[in-house]
């Protein structure tokens, strides 16, 4: 964090200093009644000049930070700005209610929808009883009666994810963390109703894969989505998370890398410096995209949308070693060749 609020981040100083500038103006010219209307203009120019500059070259482990921004949206501003008429659900009919997944009916855009999203809370008590955004298997469990309840009814589902990752604590474990993050993945694969899901912050591991699975998968443009965390890919390789920016870099984390390799279907853009800086714009975008990609697959019958779930998921992973080989001796890296071996029908 930088210079002199923890709510700035370090590459965002710049912005911040014009920022406080065009404030002051602001304050000023109301207090005095002069005129700066010009001077303000020209700030705010640069301002945006400015954001541009510094979000439009973004390293993979700046794209992180400004996915855990303090300011950044969560599921409960999302759901506040996109969701009218919202029935909040609870409980996993086993153990306990988790607050760390929300889950509930509402309207979207006039379309009737079951949300299910990762909260992470929004204050320091929230952010503990929701475990800062790390669901426990009640939590999963709640999910998924949520969603084959809104099955039963033929309804989409649309799924908010943004976690560091599941739970990793002991009772999570003996309660079957990994088991019901796995029913999730097989369950949500075979719903017979559309499922579109969208990265809105961080995607970690398997505790955003739990609710993941999908006809559509969606990242906001400065969000991340990878199996483990940049300092939990350094403790592992080097002994040390010093290195987190170069585990960024590798673990090809952004929505830009995601999307070549076909992991998503679509980046979704966020405001001018990012979501934190006009969440209802962000919000707007976001539901846009929803919409548009569950209008889509609303006119197919339940065995089509079940088939391109299942040929969505085969396509992941294609590889073929021939076309590589060729660009390769090209010399292509490996990371520019993949947007060239994907698309394939079935996997070799």
């Amino acid at each position: 964090m930088a210079q002199g609020s923890r709510n700035v981040l370090e590459f965002e100083a710049p912005i911040q200093e014009l920022e406080q500038k065009i404030e002051e103006l602001r304050n000023f010219s109301q207090s005095t009644q002069v005129d700066l209307s010009d001077q303000i203009e020209k700030l705010l120019e640069r301002c945006n000049e400015k954001k541009r500059a510094i979000f439009a070259k973004l390293s993979p482990w700046q794209k992180v930070l400004t996915a855990r921004h303090p300011k950044r949206p969560l599921t409960s501003d999302y759901v506040g700005l996109m969701v009218e008429d919202l029935v909040e659900l609870y409980g996993d009919r086993s153990f306990r209610d988790d607050p760390s997944i929300l889950t509930g009916f509402g309207r979207l855009g006039g379309e009737r929808v079951c949300i299910v999203g990762q909260r992470k809370g929004k204050d320091t008590a929230e952010k503990v009883a929701c475990y800062f955004g790390c669901p426990h298997p009640e939590g999963y469990r709640k999910a998924l009666l949520k969603m084959k309840l809104a099955e039963k009814f033929g309804l989409p589902i649309v799924t908010l994810i943004n976690t560091p990752g599941a739970y990793p604590g002991i009772g999570a474990e003996e309660r079957g963390q990994a088991f019901v993050i796995a029913r999730n993945l097989m369950e949500m694969a075979r719903l017979r109703v559309p499922v579109v899901c969208a990265v809105i912050g961080e995607g970690g591991s398997g505790g955003a894969l739990g609710i993941g699975v999908g006809n559509r998968v969606l990242m906001l443009e400065h969000s991340y989505y990878s199996v483990i965390s940049p300092e939990g890919c350094s403790a592992i390789l080097w002994k040390s998370a010093e290195h987190k920016d170069r585990a960024a870099e590798i673990l090809k984390l952004t929505a830009e890398d995601l999307l070549g390799f076909g992991v998503i279907d679509e980046i979704v853009p966020e405001p001018l410096g990012g979501a934190h800086r006009d969440p209802a714009r962000a919000a707007a975008s976001l539901k846009e995209a929803l919409l548009r990609h569950l209008r889509e697959l609303l006119p197919l019958s339940a065995d089509e949308l079940v088939r391109d779930r299942y040929e969505r998921l085969r396509r992941l992973g294609i590889f073929r070693e021939e076309a590589a080989r060729q660009l390769v001796g090209a010399g292509l890296s490996p990371q520019e060749c993949a947007p060239s071996l994907l698309g394939r029908e079935h996997p070799p």
